[in-house]
Formats: structure tokens, C-alpha cells, sequence
């Protein structure tokens, strides 16, 4: 019998305890307590002429005046018979021994003498008293701003520290100083691998030996090696960083630890330290095991670079805590880190040595043969036609990251959608580009037709020079529809170079202002229309004196610092930056004048080409073909080419006949 009242008792369901249990039962008795502890819901309130009526029938038994401002009026027994009371009653929550009515006189020393008058005049009979009474919802009243003040300290102590409403809620108030970090391990296993990793194949190949570290250390530590203590990800914006440590996690089979920079920083002080201390406790608790902090650049800034945060900065103390985890006694655990960042110089110079982080990885945008890997992951789930060419669009997107052909990739598949097709077509890939890169098409805007010839002649003006220069990037197509904040654009197809040389920088620098050269020639003015154009070639003019060293009156000097202290400080003197000003306005005039030369050469075709584009709207490198024939230069690299096969057809051996 006791066995099975046992089983039932532990098949029974268990409840947990919640707090918020108490705060609904102290509620509930606080409305109840003032239910029945006042006559408040069961008093009327009554008129002057009211209470003067029912003290000249002699019905008052007693008047109680409360605070000075109120009297409450009892009834006798005997009246309370009378049908107009009872029907009051009736009516109610009232309760025997309390007040009937409520009075509200105004003046008090007025409300005295005129009852005294009628009692004695009428010789009434009741008792007259002056009561101060405080309620409870008064005093719960004025403590409730300090209720409130505690209630959202404990709301924020149970947000920080991670606790629930239950039972363990409140005890987990005191563990504020754990770490936050996700714990990855066999039950919990990521399904991203290094397959799922397109292009980075120099990051993959150090990554993936860190893997081998941890899977077979007996491999380098027989050797007398050591297994490195960590791996800094260091690359701009959606290059695939956190990406690759996914792909780690997914591959090492080994505990892997999970948290952003920010996770550290609270507003209390040596909560950042004790998560730092916490965190490399358990990692080394299921040694061999693997930290990935995301955004390191969080708490691992330079140390000392503000001087008004003093030396007992919180991110400070986490930064040291940090460090000497990582690298200082006791510290021979199996446990690599692995941090990610898009700000490496900002970094801390104790932080980036080696024993703490051994390899830097750079992750830089991908090449064009990577992007094609990339687009052959991301288009997998897609439904293509026929008519898609991944390497075109490989080629189409320079400076593109793997976020970026995500992206791309998914607003293509919804322009497709929302033109109702069954398939996603190459020109939605184009047109996709063309969002991310210029904006939404608006052809709302409202534009005049003088102001629409201006910019047709402008884009055109793009064209043109960028067609007859060797080494401007070659034209892809240009538009005059308005999208984003530009009223046209020239899409072009830049090389994708390891080294600029001067004469490439000027090239592009005049395809740059033609669209202002145009504007010149064809109406004789210009227009603030060419300001974006005008910022990017002074850039590059200023550039190329100050930081490039390719200019011959300042020399093969560079006036850039890659540490980025002298932010606020002008590395050369006043006389050096006349220097610098005239030869950036020199270059930027001399650009503009041999693009006034090329257009006044061209004026009948750039004219020709503006009126098409005013006519379509879009034309594409086919149209320019037509208009301009093949790019000069084009057509001398097939001259000497055919010259070079003339050549050696001419001096080609002649086979000699064997001897019979």
C-alpha cells in the first residue's frame, strides 16, 4: 500500500513555484483589505440638501467627521426600516455598523455651527465626533513610487543575470558574473562545415589546421611543437568570418564556446573580469575546447588611447583579465581562441602578440574566381533558367563580399517573384545588382525635360570618355532612370587590379569629370549634378600626392600613417600643404581639360549617344558599339596581334626532303 501510494505521489505533477504567485496573492489581499476594512463602496454620497433632509427627520444616529473634509452619516436601526433606506441597501455592498451616506460639506467651522443650530432648534438626538483616519490604500499609495523603484531594479537584476520567474529567478540575481557564452558540444552539434564555405581558401586551410590541432595534437607536439593559443579573423564586413568559425565548430568535434565582445561589458564594476574568469574556467573544464569571441574590438581596444575614462575603466579591467587568461600563469590548457573583428587597428598591442593570438588570418573580399564559388553556394536552393551565367555575374560584382551575393542572390529570387515569374532569369541577377548598388528605381521622380537633357548628356559624357581611354574601366550600360539618390548612372566593369599605376588613376580621373566636360560643351554651363563626381576625383587626386607618393613637386613622400594617431595633426607644413593644394587643383584641371579635348573631338557621336539614351532610357555596351565602332586602343591590340602571326608565318622552316 505505501509502494502505491508512493508511485502515485511521484507520477503526481510537480509545480513549480513562481514568484509572480506572490505578487497577484499581495494584490488580491491589498483590494480586499480595502473592501472590508471601509465603508467606502457601500456609502452614497449625498447632496446638501439631501443631508439637511434626513437630519430634520431625526434618522442620524452618529456624524463622524473624518480628515476635516468628510462626514459620514449612520443611520438609527429603527429607520433603517424605512423603504427608502432599504432600497438603498438593497442596492449596495452595505454592511451592518457602517456609514449609510458620505458627505463632502467644504468648510468645517460653517458645517459645525449649522448642525448645532438645527439640533438644538429641533432637539435631534445623534453623536457629533472629529475622527483622522488614514487608509491603507493611502499609506500603500505613498510607498508605491519606492515599490516601483525595487520592482524595475529586480526586472533588470533578473534580465542581466538570465533568471526566469520561478523559484531560481531570485538566486540567479547574484549570477550576474557568469559567462554568457553558447556552449556547442556532441548535443548541440553545428551542421556548417567547411563545404558550405565558399572561396577563402587561405583562411580555410589555417582554420582547418587549428581543427587538426585539437583532433590529432599528437602530430605536432611529437615534434616538440606547440598547439597555438589563438587565431584572430581580421577582414571587412561580410567576408565570411564568423562564418568560418561556424565551419570550426561544425568540423572540430570539441566543446566550442560562443560569444560576442559586448557580452563582457556591464554597467557594474569586475562583472566584464569575473565572465572572462568564469568562461575560461568551463572551457577548460571540457579542454580540448575552442572559444570564438565575435567583435573582440568590443574590450580589446588600445589601453590608455582616452584620457577621460582613467585608469579603472571597466573595459579595461576586462581587457587585463583577458590577457591573462590567455597568456599568463597557469594558463597551459588545451584551449584555443578565436576572435573575429573588422578593426584590427584599434586593437590592443598586448593583445595581438603572439602567445595570445599566434596567427592573424586575414579574410579580404573575394576575387573573381571566388565569387563564383560563392554564387554557386547561395543559388543551389534558387529556381534558375536557362539563361543564368554564374561567371558573367562573377564578374559583374567587384568588391562584392559573401553577404553581398547573399543578398543579391535573394533579391533576385524576389524581383522574379514579383514580376510572376515561374524562374529566376539572368536579368533579374542584373537588376538585382542594380538595387543593391543604386538604390531603388524611381520613375515617379519628377524630372523636367530640360533637366532630363542635362543628364543624359551627362551620363553620356561618362560614356564616351570612358570608351575612348585605354584604361577606363569598360562600360557595362548606362541609364538615365533615377534611382536612390542619382538621377543617372554609367555601370561600368573595373579591372580587378593588384597595382595601380599613374596612368590608369588619370584615366579614370577624366572619365570621371566627362559627364561635367559635357555639360560644358553641349549647353555651355554646368550644374551641381556632377558633385559626387567631383568628391571622388579630388579623393583620388589627393591621394595620389599625399599617400601614393605619385606626384613630382611633393615627392616620393607619403604623408599616411597606418596607425592612425595623427588623425588630429597635420604631418607637413603650411609652405608643403600650399604645395599639396595646387598640384591636386593641377591634376584635377588638367584631367578636365583633355576631357573638354576628347568631347570636342566626339561632339557629333556624344550627341548621337545622349539622344539614343534619351529615347531608350537604358543602352547597354552594344549600343555604344555601334555609335563609337571598337575602342581605339582595341583595334591597335589587334594590329599588332595579326602583325606578330604575319610575322612568324613568314619565318615558319621549311620542311627539308629526306634524302632517297
Amino acid at each position: 500500500m505505501k509502494d502505491s501510494n508512493k508511485d502515485n505521489n511521484n507520477n503526481a505533477p510537480k509545480f513549480k513555484f513562481n514568484a509572480y504567485w506572490i505578487y497577484g496573492a499581495v494584490f488580491l489581499l491589498l483590494i480586499g483589505f480595502q473592501f472590508f476594512s471601509s465603508g467606502d463602496l457601500a456609502s452614497k454620497k449625498i447632496s446638501k440638501n439631501e443631508f439637511f433632509e434626513v437630519l430634520n427627520e431625526n434618522d442620524i444616529a452618529k456624524i463622524y467627521v473624518i480628515n476635516k473634509s468628510v462626514a459620514e452619516i449612520y443611520i438609527k436601526d429603527e429607520s433603517l426600516k424605512k423603504a427608502k433606506y432599504q432600497k438603498l441597501i438593497n442596492n449596495t455592498f452595505y454592511r451592518k455598523g457602517a456609514p449609510l451616506y458620505e458627505y463632502n460639506f467644504g468648510d468645517q467651522k460653517y458645517f459645525e455651527e449649522t448642525v448645532d443650530k438645527l439640533r438644538t432648534e429641533n432637539d435631534l438626538d445623534f453623536i457629533y465626533d472629529n475622527k483622522d483616519r488614514t487608509s491603507f490604500l493611502d499609506t500603500f499609495i505613498s510607498f508605491l513610487p519606492f515599490i516601483i523603484l525595487i520592482a524595475i531594479w529586480l526586472f533588470f537584476m533578473r534580465r542581466m543575470s538570465g533568471g526566469g520567474a520561478g523559484a531560481g529567478g531570485g538566486g540567479q540575481i547574484f549570477s550576474i558574473g557568469k559567462s554568457k557564452a553558447k556552449l556547442f558540444d556532441k548535443d548541440t552539434k553545428v551542421k556548417t562545415t567547411f563545404e558550405n564555405v565558399a572561396g577563402l581558401e587561405g583562411a580555410k586551410e589555417e582554420v582547418q589546421e587549428i581543427v587538426d590541432f585539437l583532433k590529432n595534437p599528437d602530430k605536432y607536439t611529437s615534434l616538440g611543437g606547440k598547439i597555438p593559443k589563438g587565431a584572430l579573423l581580421v577582414g571587412p564586413p561580410g567576408t565570411g568570418k564568423t562564418l568560418l568559425a561556424k565551419a570550426v565548430a561544425g568540423e572540430a568535434g570539441v566543446p566550442f564556446f560562443s560569444l560576442s565582445g559586448s557580452d563582457f561589458v556591464e554597467m557594474f564594476v569586475g562583472v566584464g573580469a569575473s565572465r572572462v574568469r568564469d568562461l575560461f574556467k568551463q572551457a577548460a573544464q571540457k579542454s580540448p575546447s575552442i572559444i570564438f569571441i565575435d567583435e573582440i574590438d568590443a574590450i580589446g581596444r588600445a589601453r590608455g588611447k582616452n584620457s577621460m575614462t582613467g585608469g579603472n575603466d571597466e573595459r579595461e579591467n576586462t581587457l587585463n583579465q583577458l590577457l591573462t587568461e590567455m597568456d599568463g600563469f597557469g594558463t597551459d590548457t588545451n584551449v584555443i581562441v578565436i576572435a573575429a573583428t573588422n578593426r584590427a587597428d584599434v586593437l590592443d598591442s598586448a593583445l595581438m602578440r603572439a602567445g595570445r593570438f599566434d596567427r592573424q588570418i586575414y579574410v579580404d573580399l573575394p576575387n573573381i574566381n571566388e565569387r563564383k564559388e560563392i554564387f554557386d553556394v547561395h543559388i543551389k536552393p534558387l529556381k534558375l533558367a536557362d539563361d543564368v551565367n554564374v561567371e558573367f555575374l562573377a564578374q559583374q560584382t567587384p568588391g562584392f563580399s559573401g553577404a553581398d551575393i547573399a543578398n543579391m542572390c535573394n533579391e533576385s529570387a524576389l524581383i522574379a517573384a514579383r514580376n510572376g515569374k515561374q524562374s529566376i532569369h539572368h536579368q533579374d541577377f542584373l537588376d538585382a545588382v542594380d538595387r543593391i548598388v543604386g538604390g531603388l528605381e524611381k520613375k515617379n521622380k519628377v524630372i523636367t525635360p530640360k533637366e532630363k537633357k542635362v543628364i543624359a548628356f551627362h551620363e553620356a559624357g561618362h560614356a564616351t570618355i570612358s570608351w575612348m581611354l585605354e584604361h577606363a574601366a569598360p562600360l557595362v550600360k548606362v541609364t538615365i532612370v533615377p534611382r536612390g539618390q542619382s538621377l543617372g548612372a554609367a555601370w561600368y566593369l573595373p579591372a580587378e587590379r593588384m597595382i595601380v599605376q599613374t596612368e590608369q588613376m588619370l584615366d579614370e580621373m577624366c572619365a570621371t569629370l566627362g559627364g561635367r566636360a559635357a555639360e560644358k560643351i553641349i549647353f555651355n554651363k554646368i550644374s551641381t549634378g556632377a558633385l559626387s563626381d567631383l568628391e571622388k576625383v579630388t579623393k583620388q587626386a589627393r591621394a595620389m600626392v599625399t599617400v601614393y607618393g605619385l606626384n613630382d613637386q611633393v615627392g616620393n613622400i607619403t604623408y599616411y600613417d597606418s596607425s592612425g594617431n595623427d588623425s588630429f595633426v597635420k604631418p607637413y607644413s603650411e609652405d608643403t600643404a600650399k604645395t599639396i593644394d595646387g598640384e591636386i587643383s593641377k591634376m584635377i584641371e588638367a584631367q578636365y581639360d583633355r576631357a573638354l579635348e576628347i568631347l570636342e573631338k566626339n561632339k557629333e557621336k556624344l550627341t548621337t549617344l545622349a539622344e539614343l539614351l534619351l529615347e531608350k532610357e537604358v543602352i547597354f555596351k552594344d549600343d555604344l558599339e555601334k555609335i563609337f565602332g571598337k575602342r581605339p586602343f582595341e583595334e591597335e591590340v589587334i594590329e599588332k596581334k595579326s602583325k606578330i602571326i604575319e610575322e612568324k608565318e613568314d619565318i615558319a622552316p621549311v620542311a627539308e626532303t629526306p634524302e632517297e
